[in-house]
């Protein structure tokens, strides 16, 4: 999918499955389609959220999943100091409008913040990897969809995995499908956007600097904004043009009303032809496990001190996601430092 997928960002995170004897966390790695459906491509089961464990998964997501250069890889262990100044700062004039609201509450916020390169947490300088996406928790999105899976043991695990996402890749494809045969060329997504945008292009005045070079002065109606549109190089200074790569309100007004065809500046992942490709895998089945090719690989030996004895399904702990102990949920976590307390690093307002 990674390498079909030009927007891929590829987002991990951990969950903890129960698989029969002990709790071992389950690595996931997610994508997006071009209509924002969360499309999962890797799955590994570890013994724990170890050095070697993330260097074997990792390396083997390189080798085998992502084996080209240019896929951002976005993981769930961002602080909220980053996400405070991060949201919506697709201009480095947003960015600097943000960093000094956060310079003036302390310079010991603004002093972190700066060890921290700006191209990991701010879309105004991350050269595009991330396509506008901000969020770190698309496996919660996907939870959904493999609901009760994750406390089987490992075999069903897999196997019940294999079912729910060979029925998602068929109702997905389906889905682009039907849309293509009804005269669709863009996906929901999209084209959602865009109606918006030629409901309130008509506040937008348009003024023609360089029509050699497609340079053009846009000015919001009443307020009195201006911002540069340049069709050549795709870029327009509001910044959302460039993250997204779908025409922005004032790209869609600039065409209207120099009679040019928007589609041409969509980027082609938003396409439908391209979002059927995401699921054209077809699942095969499994058949009986007496049909398959005998294994000649290393056998695992459980250890038998990790044997259940007693009778009945062991009940699951509370387990926190903030310091990770059991016996508590993370709203009565005494290390909790959230916005919801107060008076955290989380509640610096930007």
């Amino acid at each position: 999918m990674c390498q079909k997928e030009p927007s891929a960002a590829v987002e991990f995170e951990s969950i903890i499955p129960y698989d029969g004897n002990k709790i071992a966390p389950d690595v996931r790695i997610l994508s997006q389609d071009g209509n924002q459906n969360i499309v999962p491509i890797a799955f590994a089961i570890v013994e724990g959220e170890t050095s070697d464990a993330w260097y074997f998964f990792l390396s083997r997501l390189r080798k085998h999943v992502v084996t080209r250069d240019g896929v951002g890889l976005i993981s769930n262990q961002h602080d909220s100091i980053k996400s405070a100044i991060a949201r919506s700062s697709k201009t480095m004039r947003e960015y600097n409008m943000r960093y000094q609201k956060l310079h003036e509450q302390g310079e010991i916020y603004t002093e972190w913040l700066d060890k921290i390169p700006r191209s990991q947490y701010a879309l105004a300088f991350d050269e595009g990897y991330r396509w506008g996406c901000m969020t770190t928790n698309l496996v919660e999105c996907i939870n959904s969809v493999l609901k009760g899976v994750r406390n089987l043991p490992v075999t069903a695990l897999v196997k019940e995995t294999f079912n729910r996402l060979n029925e998602l890749f068929t109702r997905k494809r389906a889905e682009a499908e039907a849309q293509m045969n009804v005269g669709h060329v863009f996906s929901e997504f999209v084209i959602t956007k865009l109606q918006a945008y030629q409901r309130a292009a008509g506040n937008i005045q348009v003024n023609c600097l360089d029509m050699q070079n497609e340079i053009f002065e846009v000015r919001e109606i009443p307020i009195g904004v201006e911002y540069r549109v340049n069709l050549r190089q795709c870029r327009c200074d509001c910044g959302d043009f460039q993250v997204d790569r779908i025409p922005c309100l004032h790209v869609f007004a600039t065409c209207a009303n120099q009679h040019l065809d928007w589609q041409v500046y969509v980027n082609e992942v938003y396409r439908l032809d391209e979002i059927r490709k995401v699921y054209r895998a077809r699942f095969r089945p499994l058949g009986d496990p007496t049909t398959w090719p005998v294994y000649q690989g290393p056998r695992m030996i459980p250890n038998p001190t990790f044997k259940r004895v007693c009778i009945g399904h062991p009940k699951k702990p509370r387990r926190c996601r903030i310091c990770g102990g059991n016996g508590h949920r993370c709203s009565r976590c005494p290390q909790d430092v959230g916005s919801s307390r107060g008076g955290s690093v989380a509640s610096a307002p930007y």
